[in-house]
């Protein structure tokens, strides 16, 4: 599955200075013929412009690129398979799948999680249902379960909106990701008890959810009569003759032997398996060559095996685009066009695997890439993309585009400027995790040269891309081929993205009340204050203990003084808390779904006692205001109660306390 919540954009910044040389390097590894004739329909043409797919063109450029590429990102191994015309064109397994014992990748008998390239055979599985009439696209999904999906903007969830990932519901973590194969939920208790809540109408605003797979499953499990893992072996892998692929966790005997290891990176020593609690969402373990056969089987619809011609057209071809012209969603496919070729895919993250899988569905072509590290500062990110964006532009390449600059780049370039800042669709909303959100809030920078920058859009070699508008709110990236466009109503600004986002991830303004522009400068203050305060009373208890010197207070200043400091000690304890609780979860997202639980509770059980003891605080504020105590001391006071204000907001706005454990 994609990593849950926003990790993927959080921790995948920065590269290794080896794969910033790459980035020069790979292009000289194209014919000068590639880089110079466009593509221009004609085959004859076309014969002569680039060098034509094969076998050994193919496993020549790889052997040249991954290598170099596994080494400089610290990544242990990698496993390729491309198809051509429905037939295999290249497997190949680079590194090593046990670098202790110098185990070979092996593209026929390795297996790598596949995280949310899963989630294919998921959507496939529910085409299939409803090819026999069994399911409905467009019908309430409530018609379907034994539970209600909770009601909001007066509209039901329908399996279009699960399949494109407009079903509006939050991010969610809780049983995302578990450390142990014996505290798996079923398939109907996650679904269940892990309901997120709906944030967004129904059909409206893409935010790619884990959840919606993993109800997408439970019905196809409960309309077909069979266990989600049987019903994909009997209908889909047994059919293709898949016989290293599974959903089952732990893997089988008969294949557990075959699983590769999965490490952070290559200095690191390998982790455990990594359970998927939503198991329609990410749980596949599977071989390169078995990823083939999918490819083709979805590729070829004379000869499928899966499903019927036109069920594969409808599931390929129906696009719902959130912010034209950008890439948009099919029918559980990312749309992912470049170079003029129409592409549909799925990647897919654990916190060690990453893959990604490409259908080029008018060229016969399927290419799969799995990785089985995550690599120095998250290199795996950067080598997907840029294995796959140079495999394009080697064999299908196409110009850049020259166009003007439209006459309205400066005039839209401070408008999105001015718009503030931005979050991922994809977020926490009603948890405790929507403070984590106040950390990865984007701003639009208008350069000087009418172009714009975005932080969170950055080229293969980590640097930000620069983009240049070229028609109204449509901006394409200086040098390259990406877009990035915006919707605009009544002068306001609805989503933000590019073509690798809008379909699952737009950004979105922030309102007001949210904004890290102001919320984050408070957080900061208050827990200075907090520090300060802690510090300098047990230095002056120690100071006066060591010289025998008293607190020049009377007793009715004496007692608001000390719990009035205590009360402070008690919130930055709240504080402290919290920092804890998101660094041990934020680098494990297994303790999110068990072990942090009880801890969670307890820190909001401090919360309680922060927020009642801040009258105490300002009881303290008004006595020192009243009297006659140095200016000094009276400024302090107000900062003490400031920031045991802002405690009170900070609890209140995101959640950070809570009568359920919903997450």
């Amino acid at each position: 599955m994609r990593s849950a919540s926003n990790v993927r954009p959080l921790f995948a910044r920065n590269w290794p200075a080896g794969v910033f040389v790459l980035f020069f390097l790979l292009p000289l590894l194209r014919p000068v013929s590639a880089q110079s004739k466009p593509h221009t329909g004609n085959a004859a043409q076309t014969a002569t412009a680039f060098p034509p797919l094969t076998r050994s063109d193919l496993e020549a450029w790889l052997d040249g690129f991954l290598p170099y590429a596994l080494a400089h990102g610290e990544i242990a191994g990698a496993v390729v398979a491309v198809v051509k015309d429905d037939q295999v064109l290249l497997e190949k397994g680079y590194g090593y799948a046990d670098i202790a014992n110098k185990t070979p990748v092996d593209p026929e008998r390795t297996l790598f999680r596949f995280g949310s390239v899963s989630k294919l055979f998921t959507w496939t599985a529910v085409m299939q249902l409803v090819e026999q009439g069994k399911l409905d696209l467009d019908r309430d999904l409530n018609g379907y379960l034994d539970f209600q999906i909770r009601p909001a903007f007066g509209q039901g969830v329908t399996l279009r909106n699960l399949m494109t990932h407009t079903a509006g519901f939050e991010e969610h973590f809780h049983d995302m990701l578990l450390d142990n194969p014996n505290r798996l939920p079923s398939l109907e208790t996650f679904v269940k008890s892990n309901q997120p809540k709906r944030i967004y109408p129904p059909g409206k605003i893409p935010a790619y959810s884990n959840y919606g797979a993993a109800l997408a499953g439970y019905i196809v499990q409960r309309v077909s009569g069979e266990p989600f893992p049987d019903y994909i072996e009997r209908h889909i892998l047994r059919p293709l003759a898949m016989q290293h692929s599974t959903f089952r966790q732990p893997l089988p005997p008969s294949l557990s032997g075959e699983l590769s290891n999965g490490y952070p990176s290559t200095s690191q020593p390998p982790a455990p398996f990594e359970v998927c609690g939503p198991v329609p969402a990410g749980a596949l373990s599977a071989t390169a060559s078995d990823a083939a056969r999918f490819m083709m089987a979805h590729l070829d619809e004379t000869q499928s095996g899966l499903l019927q011609p036109q069920t594969l057209r409808m599931m390929h071809g129906s696009i719902f685009q959130a912010i034209p012209p950008l890439n948009g969603m099919s029918l559980g496919f990312f749309q992912t066009d470049r170079n003029g070729r129409r592409i549909i895919s799925h990647g897919g993250d654990t916190v060690v695997f990453h893959s990604d899988m490409e259908l080029l569905v008018d060229e016969h072509v399927g290419f799969f890439i799995s990785l089985n590290s995550r690599g120095q500062d998250a290199a795996a990110y950067r080598v997907i993309t840029a294995v796959f964006e140079q495999f394009m532009d080697r064999y299908f390449p196409d110009p850049i585009p020259h166009e003007p600059t439209a006459p309205t780049a400066i005039e839209h370039a401070q408008s999105l400027a001015r718009a503030g800042h931005f979050h991922d669709s994809r977020r926490s909303a009603s948890s405790f995790l929507s403070l984590t959100g106040l950390f990865d809030q984007q701003t639009i920078s208008a350069n000087p040269d009418a172009t714009i920058s975005l932080a969170s859009a950055t080229r293969v070699d980590g640097q930000p891309k620069i983009w240049r508008e070229v028609a109204p709110y449509l901006w394409r990236e200086a040098n390259g081929k990406e877009r990035l466009a915006a919707t605009v109503s009544g002068g306001s600004v609805g989503l933000l993205g590019t073509d690798s986002t809008a379909s699952s991830e737009p950004l979105q303004p922030v309102p007001v009340w949210s904004s890290a522009a102001w919320n984050l400068p408070l957080l900061i203050f208050a827990v200075v204050v907090d520090v300060l305060t802690v510090v300098f009373w047990a230095l002056g208890a120690a100071l006066r203990r060591r010289y025998r010197t008293k607190l020049p207070l009377t007793g009715s200043e004496l007692t608001p003084y000390q719990n009035a400091r205590l009360a402070t000690a008690i919130g930055l304890l709240f504080w402290v808390g919290w920092l804890l609780i998101f660094a041990a979860g934020l680098s494990d997202l297994a303790l999110f779904s068990g072990p942090l639980r009880p801890w969670i509770r307890l820190v909001q059980f401090v919360g309680l006692f922060a927020l009642s003891s801040t009258v105490v605080v300002f009881w303290n504020f008004w006595l020192t205001l009243r009297g006659s105590r140095p200016l000094r001391t009276k400024l302090w006071s107000f900062a003490m109660a400031a920031s045991a204000l802002a405690l009170v907001w900070f609890a209140i706005a995101f959640h950070l306390l809570s009568a359920t454990l919903s997450y």
